[in-house]
């Protein structure tokens, strides 16, 4: 697999993550919830994430959302060249494109954090604006203060658990519980491509060392019966 195609992979990934994402953000206002297909377990639900993937928080206040977004940037210096370093030792492609759907995912969030606060209007959850892109009073916050759009929700269980039930009895449940976007689907996608192919790698080498060994061995049976 080439740098190019590399590239493209990544960029497609991106730019279908910031679609949903600029969608999402200027056509919903903060809050806002609609059924998929008039599905119960399919929904399109808008929140604002100021920290981790899958609706996580890394710390409150500015710093813990600096310290996180310079880690993120950290990460993606980090992931150019390893990439790089993956095509040019022609590493098996579906690693590549593992990597390359976490490299997608993590840039999209990181643009979010960096540049979101500078562009769109603050979605306000009291009064329930549409916010606009490119506001003429200036964005809802500096650079690298902004927050992560979020729009992904599968309540697929939505129910309350049973008075009988110890310590939880009578208390709403819901799973799959957190909101999140597109470029923790690329994440998640490429981290679990990275172990089912890990580990069927893992298995081939085996296999592969089992027969050199018996190769070997069986050189060296026919080399000492010549003797």
């Amino acid at each position: 697999m080439n740098k190019r195609n590399v590239a493209f992979l990544i960029l497609l990934l991106l730019a279908i993550d910031q679609a949903i994402k600029v969608y999402i953000k200027t056509n919903f206002y903060y809050g806002e919830e609609i059924k998929v297909l008039g599905l119960d377990w399919f929904r399109l639900h808008f929140l604002e994430n100021p920290g981790m993937a899958w609706g996580f928080k890394f710390g409150d206040g500015y710093l813990a959302k600096l310290v996180l977004i310079l880690f993120r940037l950290a990460a993606i210096v980090w992931g150019t060249f390893y990439i790089k370093k993956m095509i040019h030792e022609g590493y098996a492609k579906i690693f590549i494109i593992s990597a390359a759907f976490i490299y997608a995912g993590a840039l999209g969030n990181l643009i979010d954090g960096a540049f979101y606060g500078l562009i769109f209007e603050k979605s306000d959850p009291v009064i329930r604006n549409i916010a606009e892109i490119f506001p003429a009073g200036g964005g809802y916050a500096g650079f690298l203060n902004g927050n992560v759009v979020d729009m992904w929700f599968f309540p697929i269980i939505d129910t309350r658990l049973p008075e009988w039930l110890p310590l939880w009895g009578g208390n709403e449940f819901t799973f799959f519980d957190p909101v999140f976007n597109t470029a923790d689907v690329w994440i998640s996608t490429g981290v679990f491509l990275l172990l089912i192919f890990q580990n069927k790698q893992r298995k081939e080498q085996k296999i592969s060392d089992k027969i050199k060994l018996k190769y070997t061995e069986g050189s060296r049976t026919i080399v000492n019966d010549t003797y």
